[in-house]
C-alpha cells in the first residue's frame, strides 16, 4: 500500500455541464442534473468510501448541486455547532481558477448542506456557510434564505438539491472565469467520508491548492 494516497498524485479536472433549467419552479424537484454532471471520486484508487452521487451543473445565474446518499440504515445525525462533523456535504468553491497559494482568498467559499442539525430537535436539514480557517480574506457569508435548498429522505439514505446563485458566489463571472476551484466532503456517521481526492489526513478544508478544477462547459451541439 502506498504511503502517499494515489489520488494525491493527480489534480482532477471535472467538466461541469450547462443546464438551462435551474433552479426549477417545482416543489418536487429543484435541481435535476444529467449523468455528465457527476463529480467522480475515483475512490477505488485508494480503497476509500463511495456512497454518494455528487453532481454539479451551471448556468449564467449560478451553480446547481445534487447529492444522493445510499446505503444507510439509520436516520442522519447533525449538530449546527459541528457543521463538518455532521451528516451531509461540505462544498468548497473558488470562483477563480488559480489556486497556487495555500491559503484561501475572498473568492473561496465553504458551504455546508446538512441532512440533520436544524430545528429544535436537530433532526431537520439545514444550510450554512462558514469562514475558511486561516484564510487571507473571507468571502461574504450567505444566509439560509439566500440559497434554495431541498431535502428528501429515501429508503436507504437521502437526496438533497441546492442552488448557489451568482449573488452568493463572490467573483462569479462564468464568461471571464470558466475554471473554478472545487472540493467536497460527504460525511456520514455510518458510511464514513467521501471526497474527490485526499482525505482528512490532508488540510483540504483550508488549503485551496489541494482542490480540483471545475470547468464550466457548454454543449456545442
Amino acid at each position: 500500500m502506498s504511503i502517499i494516497p494515489y489520488r494525491f498524485m493527480f489534480r482532477m479536472k471535472y467538466a461541469c455541464p450547462h443546464v438551462a433549467e435551474m433552479p426549477r419552479d417545482d416543489e418536487e424537484c429543484l435541481i435535476d442534473l444529467p449523468d455528465p454532471a457527476r463529480i467522480e471520486p475515483f475512490s477505488e484508487m485508494d480503497n476509500s468510501p463511495r456512497f454518494a452521487d455528487v453532481r454539479l451543473g451551471w448556468n449564467e445565474t449560478g451553480l446547481g448541486l445534487q447529492v444522493e446518499v445510499t446505503g444507510k440504515e439509520n436516520p442522519p445525525l447533525g449538530d449546527p455547532d459541528r457543521l463538518r462533523q455532521s451528516d451531509g456535504i461540505t462544498l468548497w468553491i473558488d470562483t477563480r481558477g488559480d489556486r497556487s497559494g495555500h491559503r484561501a482568498l475572498k473568492t473561496c467559499h465553504q458551504f455546508h448542506f446538512l441532512a440533520a442539525g436544524g430545528g429544535g430537535d436537530k433532526d431537520e436539514p439545514m444550510f450554512a456557510q462558514s469562514k475558511i480557517h486561516r484564510a487571507q480574506q473571507d468571502a461574504p457569508l450567505a444566509g439560509a434564505d439566500d440559497v434554495p435548498f431541498r431535502f428528501e429522505r429515501t429508503k436507504k439514505g437521502y437526496r438533497l438539491e441546492a442552488f448557489l446563485a451568482g449573488s452568493v458566489l463572490y467573483g462569479w463571472d462564468p464568461e471571464q472565469n470558466p475554471k473554478l476551484g472545487l472540493y467536497y466532503a460527504v460525511r456520514d456517521f455510518e458510511l464514513g467520508e467521501q471526497t474527490p481526492g485526499v482525505g482528512s489526513e490532508f488540510p483540504f478544508a483550508e488549503d485551496p491548492s489541494l482542490w480540483a478544477t471545475l470547468e464550466l462547459t457548454r454543449d456545442e451541439g
